[in-house]
């Protein structure tokens, strides 16, 4: 491999660009619907709300000291029958239901940080406790059942499109996602996060109080969440007990494919948008395409091994040069 071109797919943005090109053309070989103007504009309704997990699953990854959030699922699951039981059963306006819903996943989320940061538990078992916590109250809750009723004009969120565009994308995923980029390059909290991710030692040292930054992470995670959890109840026009059951595997997958290492430090936005992408395209590509499901789960895992492995050989080989 040329030294200009090992250089520039060293880098996980250009990386992640060129394998997208790739699996498009690879999908449009597939299935002859692939190249459809109208199901592309689809595919991406099936990403919205794993784009919200896996954003939030970033900021947790860079945070540091081996952050993760396995709990993402049942908080979705959880924060969507709060906020079913407020509209059908309770009668909450929709506006003070949302924001009610957007309250409770942080709550939920805050509880992860403050058994992080505070009790001192390792991020995997205070993560995955409190998975099993919140995905059992929410069964408990709804005795399994989903709850229905939710007014047919609130599927708007989930189900209509602007010029062909989802609203779940326009309305909620690009704005999340350009509110967040901007908090994570131009504030000082979204420097905070790198830096407590590196070494949060000299981070506390420096005056950065590094407990309520992770907590923080950690209840953005929760807010998230929720708002992954409405979107769903909108689209679906219910709310299942069982709506984010395996989302947390989904999200870190994103995560990770786009260069967040659980180490700390390291990741971006824009690579984890581009893994959605990928992911999502792959899924959809594979339905079109008539692959059964398992098969998909398969291949996912396959092109996260081959692709991180391939980017980590690229980087070895830039870094031999430099050296």
């Amino acid at each position: 491999m040329k030294p200009n071109l090992t250089k520039l797919l060293g880098n996980r943005l250009t990386f992640l660009a060129a394998v997208n090109i790739l699996v498009f053309a690879l999908m449009s070989w597939l299935s002859p619907y692939f190249l459809d103007f109208y199901s592309l504009l689809e595919m991406t309704r099936f990403g919205a709300v794993l784009g919200l997990l896996a954003l939030g699953q970033t900021l947790v990854f860079v945070s540091g000291r081996g952050g993760i959030d396995l709990s993402v699922g049942s908080m979705l699951s959880l924060a969507g029958v709060f906020f079913a039981t407020l509209v059908v059963t309770l009668g909450v306006p929709m506006p003070l239901a949302v924001a009610a819903a957007l309250a409770f996943g942080l709550l939920l989320g805050a509880v992860n940080g403050v058994l992080v940061t505070v009790v001192g538990m390792p991020p995997f078992i205070a993560t995955l406790s409190t998975l099993y916590v919140y995905s059992s109250l929410a069964l408990f809750w709804t005795d399994g059942k989903p709850i229905d009723g939710f007014p047919e004009a609130f599927g708007v969120l989930g189900q209509g499109t602007i010029l062909g565009v989802p609203n779940q994308v326009l309305l909620v995923l690009a704005p999340v996602a350009l509110l967040l980029g901007y908090v994570w390059s131009s504030t000082v909290f979204g420097r905070s996060i790198f830096f407590i991710g590196i070494n949060d030692t000299a981070a506390r040292l420096s005056g950065i109080n590094v407990r309520r930054v992770r907590v923080a992470v950690y209840a953005i995670s929760g807010v998230l969440a929720a708002a992954g959890a409405i979107v769903t109840a909108s689209w679906l026009l219910s709310a299942r007990p069982d709506a984010g059951q395996g989302a947390e595997l989904q999200a870190i997958t994103v995560a990770v494919l786009g260069g967040a290492a659980i180490t700390g430090g390291e990741g971006s936005l824009g690579g984890t948008m581009l893994a959605l992408l990928l992911v999502t395209m792959i899924a959809f590509g594979l339905q079109l395409a008539g692959v059964n499901a398992t098969y998909q789960l398969a291949i996912l895992g396959l092109l996260l091994l081959v692709t991180v492995a391939l980017n980590q050989i690229i980087l070895r080989q830039s870094s031999r040069k430099k050296a």
